[in-house]
């Protein structure tokens, strides 16, 4: 049996690949927002009808960015269910994370427990859209206005989804998207920030790039955030395949709902009313860690890796400075799976995935 990751990176058409390859060669830009960049840019922009974004090297640049730009080394509020990055990066630009608890259902930060999270010191909301489901933003951006904080989204899982008609990322103040290997929508590493104030972009924008203002004056403080020609390559190789990557996608997602309908000790990601999803993972929710440890090493024994996407809560890493406890946070830190989720997954393959793990529950 091959090994069954809980991912693998789609890979686009080698010949059309090597004919932005072969753009790069004549010109000799590899890198600067050369022309393939541009062009990523404005593709992304028409296609998904977004207000405006920045390509970056990676994901995370432009999360550590927003906070350099608006945490002000303050307190932020954030949520302790997310990949590491999104906490690390507020330590990172010298803020404080203030965790707020996590729905149940949603698995997004509870929006009824921000505003008593909030003190003097808070500068920020620093929110992330859980395996592409949207966290309440109407509700968010409300208090964020109410106490005059700006609302940043880690919105890393999310190329694609629209909530209420409109992309995701045109939310908040700045929005966050990695296009990691891995991810849905891939630069093989990349990622952009997107936002709808020219004054926020246009900060964005010299802070990605040294902080340059033409070639010998600087509007400010800034790093080396650009993305490179080769990345944008792929991006642009990429973006033609993305409606057979989706649906797809939905084949397996579907399998595994069907699949576990009947299953009352597992529970799936409950969808914000008003998203049209990307189906980027799917998470199962079980009875205990107990549980989910005995389901991993069965799916293990078969060669399937799923993956404990996201484990430990973030409130409990060792160098994260917090007394507080989130218990819904980590009571489904300690018992979430995510499955093989990706293009070109066999009905043999899902089956024995599923049935694995319905004889463990």
């Amino acid at each position: 049996m091959n090994r069954i990751n809980v991912t693998k990176t789609y890979l686009p058409s080698q010949e059309v690949y090597q004919s932005y390859l072969r753009k790069i060669w004549d010109s000799a830009w590899l890198t600067n927002r050369g022309a393939l960049v541009l062009e990523l840019e404005e593709k992304l922009k028409e296609s998904y009808h977004l207000n405006s974004l920045i390509l970056t090297t990676n994901g995370t640049l432009p999360i550590q960015i927003a906070l350099k730009l608006f945490g002000d080394q303050g307190e932020v509020i954030t949520t302790p269910f997310s990949y590491v990055a999104t906490t690390s990066s507020i330590l990172w630009e010298n803020c404080k994370p203030v965790f707020v608890d996590i729905h149940p259902d949603y698995l997004t930060i509870d929006e009824t427990k921000i505003e008593r999270a909030i003190t003097s010191k808070t500068t920020a909301i620093l929110a992330t859209h859980v395996y592409g489901n949207p966290c309440n933003v109407e509700v968010i951006e409300t208090i964020a206005k109410k106490h005059d904080l700006k609302v940043i989204y880690d919105a890393a899982h999310c190329f694609g989804v629209t909530y209420k008609g409109q992309s995701l990322f045109n939310y908040g103040d700045v929005s966050t998207c990695s296009f990691h290997a891995t991810k849905l929508f891939h630069t093989a590493e990349g990622g952009a920030m997107f936002c709808n104030e020219e004054a926020i972009y246009k900060k964005l924008f010299y802070s990605h790039n040294f902080g340059h203002d033409g070639p010998l004056k600087f509007h400010g403080l800034g790093i080396n955030a650009k993305m490179s020609e080769l990345q944008a390559a792929m991006g642009l190789a990429m973006l033609p395949e993305m409606g057979h990557i989706i649906n797809e996608r939905k084949k397996v997602a579907t399998f595994y709902t069907e699949s576990f309908k009947d299953a009352s000790n597992l529970k799936s990601l409950k969808l914000r009313e008003g998203t049209e999803w990307n189906y980027s993972y799917y998470p199962i929710v079980l009875e205990n860690e107990q549980t989910l440890l005995k389901v991993e090493q069965a799916l293990n024994e078969k060669n399937i890796w799923p993956r404990r996407y996201f484990f430990p809560s973030l409130n409990k890493v060792s160098f994260v400075d917090c007394i507080q406890e989130m218990p819904i946070s980590e009571s489904i830190a300690s018992k979430v799976l995510c499955l093989p989720l990706y293009v070109g997954l066999t009905k043999r393959e899902l089956e024995l995935i599923t049935n694995t793990i319905k004889k463990q529950i």
